[in-house]
């Protein structure tokens, strides 16, 4: 029992020690936290720290990026909705564009963020400076809903809304221009194809229509017609009608092959030809039509208050510490003390 009451009579010493402590440094212990507080107030005044404020864009990827796919193709599985939101892996594209040098490069450009971060043009490291500054000021992040948000800090807080609202903007036109790039290449592909197929069957139409103009026009038809004519001929005896449509025959046998080999390949490529032309089409939209690649939730606007510093917590927290740091230095002081007067206490006593 008496070692169960041990530890809690020693924290109460500890704690009454300590309460004493204080209390008889407590003048000392206010002037810190007050000289702390009123440092802290004098600098963190935008004299010292420049103030910035927050602009912030989220956004909604897209589910589909073939515009052809979405709207042009006739197979229902193979369509989207184009008014769907884009999952995970669309999000992470996002990012990932937001994140591109084209992108960074583009703004810097037309806000001239050299100047505005005030980074010396002769500087040996001024790109290097003006990356961290981007990466210091300009973040992205995917939301818990799987939106990405935009967020951009700036001692401007007009500067600040324009650089988050044509980072937004430039998602379209880098992602387009990406996707666009293999669209038009694409197209050439199938327009080379559509056009080389047309000129190909232009030609097998003029080589039928040759054929048909020495006589043969239904290989099947005529033949069996000739032969039940050449059969009726025969049975009546007519040397001369026999000899009309022996040459009928003949003609058949020398270009029928031709006509029916020609007609059955023009009839199978008239249909790669009607493939190959809503291929062309599809293609062709991919290549010169572009739609929104995002869902726009909220734009950013000028803030009216600044987002940093926030002065209090700078206060609250230079105070604490310094109250810290003056107890502990207290402490020290006073232990070291006491054991220079325990040193000197045996001297004293021989000398009396």
């Amino acid at each position: 029992m008496m070692s169960e009451h041990k530890p809690t009579g020693h924290r109460d010493f500890d704690s009454t020690n300590l309460g004493t402590f204080l209390y008889a440094w407590r003048k000392h212990l206010i002037i810190i936290g007050l000289v702390a507080a009123i440092l802290a107030i004098i600098f963190s005044t935008p004299y010292f720290i420049t103030p910035l404020y927050r602009s912030t864009v989220v956004l909604f990827p897209v589910s589909s990026n073939s515009i052809s796919r979405a709207l042009l193709n006739e197979q229902p599985s193979a369509k989207s909705d184009i008014l769907e939101f884009g999952e995970d892996e669309q999000t992470e594209q996002m990012l990932q564009i937001l994140s591109s040098s084209k992108i960074r490069d583009r703004v810097v450009e037309k806000y001239n963020l050299m100047k505005h971060y005030k980074i010396s043009p002769s500087s040996k490291y001024k790109n290097t400076e003006l990356f961290r500054q981007w990466e210091s000021n300009i973040t992205f992040r995917r939301t818990d809903y799987m939106a990405v948000k935009i967020t951009v800090l700036d001692r401007d807080p007009q500067m600040a809304a324009d650089i988050a609202n044509t980072i937004s903007e430039l998602h379209d036109s880098i992602k387009n221009e990406m996707q666009r790039e293999r669209a038009i290449r694409g197209f050439e592909i199938v327009k080379n194809e559509y056009l080389k197929l047309q000129h190909d069957i232009a030609q097998m139409e003029d080589s039928l229509r040759s054929i048909r103009e020495k006589g043969v026009y239904d290989y099947e038809s005529q033949s069996e017609m000739i032969n039940q004519q050449l059969a009726i001929e025969i049975a009546r005896g007519n040397r001369r009608g026999i000899e009309a449509l022996e040459e009928q025959l003949q003609l058949l046998a020398k270009y029928g092959g031709a006509y029916v080999s020609l007609r059955d390949m023009l009839e199978h490529e008239k249909k790669q030809l009607s493939y190959l032309k809503a291929r062309y089409e599809e293609a062709q939209v991919d290549a010169t039509e572009t739609l929104p690649q995002k869902f726009v939730v909220e734009s950013a606007y000028k803030a009216e208050r600044k987002s940093y510093p926030v002065r209090w917590i700078i206060v609250l927290v230079s105070t604490l510490t310094a109250l810290m740091l003056g107890a502990i230095v207290i402490m020290i002081i006073e232990k070291t003390g006491n054991q220079h007067l325990l040193k000197k206490k045996p001297s004293s006593l021989v000398k009396k």
